[in-house]
């Protein structure tokens, strides 16, 4: 029987509790993973039980109403609150998401596998919501994931329009409605990770291997008809890690907040592959 060592931190133990205000009648349970690089202790996992009469409707309003009114020691990204920014990326109760359009009410309709257009995610169990972070990467601190790495690899290939000519005198760079519809599906993408960190193959080769958000930016740069560069694109692309240990498992479709497809992408950019060596 083969024996595995875990890191001395690594079990999660149970945390502390805070009950909801008195007099609350309709509340939910959340229980939110906790960690601090400050102090030698092993991650815990605190509930909070929220007044859902004096709070919003997503989890992000929970998370802030938490944060300002129970534990300030809570740490957590945000900012758009309207899912365009990504910061609020999170693993909500088994699946990544954007908290602040993550409904707590897990009434609206689910998510259809594969969905062409985004759809309103929610809160799907009726027992305490498990927040943690991203999974699979290094933690700054509580609910914060370390995204060095991944912002590396996005620079990595060169997310700008590179040219050769020069540019007209009198106009910009200009494209016809079809070329300008071939981005449609890949501009949306707002970098939040969540694909990523859902596809076990990032998870086992995330050093060499780039992620489905990341190769759906760069396919996005591929199909760009002002781009110049796409033989050099590809060219960085022809590796056996970067590109190819995508296995098509599907995860990073199923999990995107903005109803994307960077499975399809991945398999766009093989078939191009494909094509400049037939």
């Amino acid at each position: 029987m083969a024996e595995f060592s875990l890191p001395r931190n690594s079990k999660v133990h149970p945390g502390r509790h805070f009950a909801a205000p008195e007099g609350a009648k309709r509340t939910r349970t959340f229980k939110i993973y906790r960690w601090s690089p400050d102090d030698s202790e092993n991650p815990r996992t605190d509930t909070y039980e929220v007044d859902l009469d004096r709070c919003g409707p997503m989890v992000l309003d929970a998370l802030i109403k938490i944060k300002n009114e129970v534990d300030p020691t809570l740490t957590f990204r945000r900012s758009c609150r309207e899912g365009i920014c990504g910061s609020c990326a999170m693993n909500i109760d088994g699946v990544n998401t954007l908290a602040c359009i993550c409904a707590i009410d897990g009434a609206a309709d689910p998510q259809p596998a594969l969905a062409p257009t985004p759809q309103r995610p929610s809160v799907k169990s009726k027992g305490p919501v498990a927040i943690y972070p991203l999974p699979h990467m290094p933690v700054v601190k509580d609910l914060v994931p370390d995204l060095t790495h991944f912002y590396a690899q996005y620079a990595s290939i060169k997310p700008w329009i590179r040219t050769q000519s020069s540019p007209p005198p009198d106009r910009e760079r200009l494209q016809s409605k079809e070329d300008r519809a071939k981005l449609d599906g890949l501009y949306e993408c707002i970098l939040c990770a969540c694909c990523s960190t859902a596809c076990p193959s990032y998870w086992w080769n995330g050093e060499k291997y780039l992620g489905p958000a990341i190769l759906l930016q760069a396919y996005r740069w591929i199909v760009d008809s002002r781009d110049e560069a796409t033989g050099e694109r590809l060219d960085d692309l022809e590796d056996p890690f970067k590109l190819y240990r995508c296995h098509t498992i599907m995860n990073c479709t199923r999990t995107c907040p903005k109803g994307l497809n960077p499975a399809r992408a991945i398999a766009m950019t093989k078939q191009l592959m494909l094509e400049r060596h037939g």
